[in-house]
């Protein structure tokens, strides 16, 4: 029998979610290079691609579990990944009946930062016959969830080691407050470790040192090392990467294997073009790159997308002798993947242009 070739770009309907599955690969090849370097855990947040096939491939490259922010992604990675760690606060009852009722052979995790979370999860998990770790959550200093000290950590943590149903594991925080480039980051960090230092030593000296301290970043990923006392990290964006990530040398630029294709329709205006991704493809989020714009094109990096409605990019070409017709095909890096993907149902899967697959987007949405 005949083998039919794989599909072409050309045969998508735009605007498309593409992943190149070349560089995917390499990215997680020097992820995990990296972390076995320097002996930290690699458990990689799926709230940026959001699908099964990729937490499989972190999973096969050397990750020890998956991290989650939402029942939907929780119950999505169950499927391939024996060991979740839900990285938000599980507040609820819709939200705790969801975990409970993941496979029983699921190793679940939780982070919390109040008495009244951890003792609806107790509750929970003793009704359902299923013990659940806990990691208290601090605060170290992007303000947004966290125990506040060490003194609060240590009623927390006692807390946790003293309520039924549930298992204290340690401490887990998230820096996404720092965003300076990465050769820029080392006072940054520096103050991390002693702070992290005082939540974990006011810990020890109560009997309840961390087994795990959890943290990381993609903006930080590649300094993770400098943070004493980590032993895990949860990257999330570095699978794919994004004009963010590259603006902070986090990646290379020709390590982002996510981008829009999308058609051009209209070259009315002088000076730009209007492409057939918006806001309901791309994301209206505002980027780290000093040049602004919402997005940039993956073959001509600086030409930007300056504007975004619902259903048209507004593509600037007033500074460059491009000049693309009505009909062609353009590449879209969006600043901020996590963002991007969560509007997509499905992402092609690329090696060089052809379409070798498809992945439905399964934990898109809340």
């Amino acid at each position: 029998m005949r083998r039919m070739a794989a599909p072409l770009l050309d045969a998508l309907v735009t605007p498309a979610a593409l992943v190149d599955l070349d560089r995917v690969e390499a990215n997680l090849r020097r992820v995990a290079a990296y972390t076995r370097e320097h002996g930290l855990r690699w458990r990689p947040h799926t709230k940026t691609h959001k699908t099964a096939e990729l937490t499989a491939l972190q999973l096969a490259a050397g990750a020890v579990g998956a991290t989650v922010a939402t029942p939907r992604e929780a119950e999505v990675m169950a499927t391939v990944a024996d060991d979740v760690l839900l990285a938000y606060p599980p507040v609820g009852a819709g939200r705790l009946a969801r975990l409970m009722a993941l496979p029983t052979a699921t190793r679940l995790t939780v982070a919390l930062d109040s008495r009244e979370a951890l003792d609806g999860l107790g509750r929970a998990a003793r009704d359902a016959g299923r013990s659940v770790g806990v990691l208290v959550e601090l605060d170290m200093g992007m303000r947004r969830v966290g125990a506040q000290s060490p003194e609060e950590a240590v009623a927390l943590a006692r807390a946790a080691a003293t309520t039924g149903g549930v298992t204290y594991r340690g401490v887990i925080f998230y820096p996404g407050h720092l965003r300076s480039p990465v050769p820029e980051q080392g006072a940054s960090l520096v103050e991390q470790t002693a702070r992290l230092r005082a939540f974990v030593d006011a810990l020890a000296a109560e009997g309840l040192r961390p087994d795990v301290v959890s943290g990381g970043s993609t903006p930080t990923l590649w300094r993770s090392h400098e943070v004493g006392g980590l032993t895990e990290i949860r990257p999330g964006i570095n699978v794919l990467n994004d004009r963010n990530t590259a603006a902070l040398g986090a990646c290379d630029w020709s390590e982002c294997a996510f981008s829009v294709l999308a058609t051009v329709v209209s070259t009315a205006v002088p000076g730009q073009v209007v492409i057939d991704a918006g806001s309901k493809a791309l994301a209206k989020e505002e980027g780290l790159a000093m040049a602004g714009g919402y997005g940039a094109l993956l073959d001509r990096p600086d030409v930007l997308v300056r504007g975004l409605s619902e259903e048209h990019g507004l593509v600037d070409v007033s500074a460059t002798t491009w000049r693309p017709r009505v009909g062609e095909r353009v590449r879209v890096v969006p600043n901020h993947v996590c963002a991007a993907v969560n509007l997509h149902e499905r992402l092609h899967v690329l090696r060089g242009e052809a379409v070798t697959a498809t992945w439905a987007v399964a934990a898109r949405g809340w």
